[in-house]
Formats: C-alpha cells, structure tokens, sequence
C-alpha cells in the first residue's frame, strides 16, 4: 500500500524549502499535516517506516477524539468493516465483578493502520507531500530557517514537527527529555477475528496489569495486555492472556489475525513542547500510560491546537516566544489527561483500593457517569 499514496525520501527535491517538515507518519503528525495543508502550508511528513506505520495501541479513540476527526475530515470515512462503535467502559475484576460508564457519546474503536491510511490519505489530498523509508537522525535551526538530517539528505523547513513518537530523537536532540520515570509499564497488541460481544471496550485487570480489549470492526478486536516492568517472568501473548480466564472463555478458539506490536517503557516527559523552530507533538510531547486509553484524543486535539497558532508562529519566525500560546493551550489538554491516567494507574497499583473503588463504582453508577463525563471534558479544545 505504502507505494499507492508515499514516495521514497531520496525522490523529496533537495533544494525545497517547505512550511512545515513534520518527522513521524503516525496519528499525531499526519494530524498536523490536515491542519497545516488546509491552511495551504507547504508539507511533508518524514517516516521511518512504510506507510502506514503500526505500533502497538489500545485503538480507542474517545469522544473528544472522535469530534477530533470530524474537523480533520475522516471521521465519515469508516463503516462497520473498519471500525466500530462503543458505548462506554467496563472494568472486570478478577472474581468477575464488573463497573461500567457509558460515555456522553460514542467512541470509536479501530485499527491503527486504518486510521493511519485515512490520515494520510486526508492529508495528501490537501496537497501534503508524504516520504517514507526516511530517518531523521538530527536537525538544525538557523535564525532563517530548520534542516532535518535525513538518511537521504537534508529537508529544509521554516518550522519542524515533531512528530517521533515515544523515543523521540527529536525531542532528545533539543535538550528537551524529561527524567524517565522509574515505573516502567510494557504493552503487547494482539487482533483477533471475533464478533465483538459487546460494545464497550473491556478492561479486564488483576494485580500485574490490565488486558484492554476494543471491538475493531464488526468481525475482529484488538486486545492490549499492559503489564509492569518485572513482574512476569515471560511477558508473551500466551502467559499474558492466561492470567484472565474469563477473556480467554470469550475468545474461544478466534484465530489471531496480525503480528504482535509492543510498546515500552511508556511513560515519557519533555520539559516543554517547543525550541526555536521546532515544536512537540503527540507521544513525542509526552506520554503517561495507556490505561485511560486518552492518547490519540490528547495527539489530535493538540495538533488542532497547533493548527490555530500556526500562522501566527511563523510569522514570527517560528521562535521559542512565538509558541507561548500553542504550549499553554496544550499543556491544559495534556493537564487532564495526566491527571485522569496518574489516578488510573494509581488505583492499578493498588489491588485493594482498586477492588473498593470499582465496588463503589458498582452500587453507584450514575457517580461513575459523571466521572467519565467530566475527563472527556477535561480533553477537549476549542480549536
């Protein structure tokens, strides 16, 4: 598919100066890519891989995400065969016992590459440029403008994205890595060719971490088991999922239909999300875990975020000072999502608490509702 909608790298014209060079074809750069192009920018999006690039990703895309996509122009661009559409979220404890909220409105649950093809198809036809099998491997800002080193050359652009994902090199690159956490949380990503059986996304959890399973399409779900760093001995597919019998029972024999992705160690931190000519988005701006399932929500509400102030940054010379207002418009989106995440993976770690808070959550579902309403408000923009 890659050879359909990207060109390689070495055919990008060495000498071009374009308005943005976004590094990273995932979610969050082709995101910023819709945005940009629509306001007739010069684009090209820089990725490593072929297109679409994979990872592993619990798939879910929230209300505030999904609202996201319909102001990037895709969100009528799926059916039942590529997506699917859930109510809420249930969490089922080991004995069994189960907490729900629906949410306010619906989510979508669907395959990254899926998302990713509709991206950059969106992107494209607003006349961005995509390359794939192209390394960034260090960039330079001048008062005038920003090259990327590339494995087949050097990109010039007024403004970079980066766009890199969990282990930017970017964002190392600026002097902009935070201190790693020393909790390190680890996720494998598995589809299955299944009919959903509900139409929530199911968190099933015990005390070494979660196995958070999406309905996909009307015939297949993606489960993501989240473990932490050195609690099993063999994180693989198998001792993973054997740790939740009551899965396992509605799997039945459903054949796996992908190869395995994983992800890790997840938590990441930048400093702040900007240097001179160049600005942090999605994962690489910072990422917490994937147990609130928020990711993808914060990624395209931060690109739209971005999309607002950029005319006004590169008037002004793509500066430090000219993304003040990008940062703080982000940092708020990002300030609710870590919020959410940190009191969701601190009731994780704690299996006793874990059981008396989701027993609660129980006897009172109209609490847990106005929980879940009030974190995906917490992740909107105005953009």
């Amino acid at each position: 598919m890659a050879s359909t909608f990207a060109a390689s790298c070495a055919s990008a014209p060495a000498s071009e100066i374009w308005d943005l060079v976004v590094v990273g074809g995932g979610p969050a750069g082709l995101a910023v890519a819709i945005v940009a192009a629509e306001q007739g920018l010069s684009v090209v999006v820089v990725e490593r891989h072929d297109f679409p690039p994979d990872k592993a990703c619990g798939e879910g895309v929230l209300p505030p995400g999904v609202k996201a996509l319909e102001r990037l122009g895709i969100a009528d661009r799926f059916d039942h065969t590529t997506s699917y559409p859930f109510a809420g979220i249930r969490f089922i404890q080991e004995n069994g016992s189960a907490a729900q909220s629906r949410m306010p409105s619906k989510g979508m649950g669907i395959r990254r590459t899926v998302l990713v093809e509709a991206l950059a198809r969106r992107a494209e036809e607003l006349g961005a440029v995509l390359r794939h099998r192209c390394l960034v491997n260090g960039y330079k800002a001048t008062s005038s403008e920003a090259v990327a080193y590339t494995t087949e050359g050097e990109i010039f652009g007024r403004l970079i994205v980066a766009a890199d994902g969990l282990h930017s090199s970017l964002r190392k690159a600026a002097g902009l890595e935070a201190a790693p956490s020393s909790r390190r949380r680890f996720a494998l990503r598995q589809h299955y060719k299944i009919r959903p059986w509900t139409d929530f996304v199911e968190v099933y959890v015990d005390a070494k971490g979660e196995a958070v399973v999406t309905p996909v399409s009307d015939e297949s779900v993606g489960i993501n088991f989240v473990w932490e760093d050195g609690v099993i001995e063999q994180p693989k597919i198998p001792v993973l999922a054997s740790r939740f019998p009551a899965l396992l029972a509605r799997l039945g024999n459903a054949p796996a239909i992908s190869s395995v992705r994983g992800a890790g160690p997840m938590a990441r931190a930048a400093t702040r999300r900007n240097s001179n000519r160049m600005v942090l988005v999605g994962d690489a701006a910072g990422f917490v875990d994937s147990i609130s399932g928020d990711g993808l929500s914060v990624a395209f509400n931060s690109a739209l975020i971005l999309g607002k102030h950029l005319p006004e940054i590169l008037k002004r010379g793509a500066t430090r000072e000219s993304m003040q207002a990008y940062e703080r418009e982000a940092r708020r989106v990002y300030r609710g999502y870590w919020f959410v995440t940190n009191g969701l993976l601190m009731i994780a770690r704690h299996p006793r608490v874990r059981r008396a808070i989701i027993n609660s959550l129980m006897r009172h579902p109209g609490a847990f509702n106005a929980l879940m309403g009030g974190a995906m408000r917490m992740m909107v923009t105005a953009a």
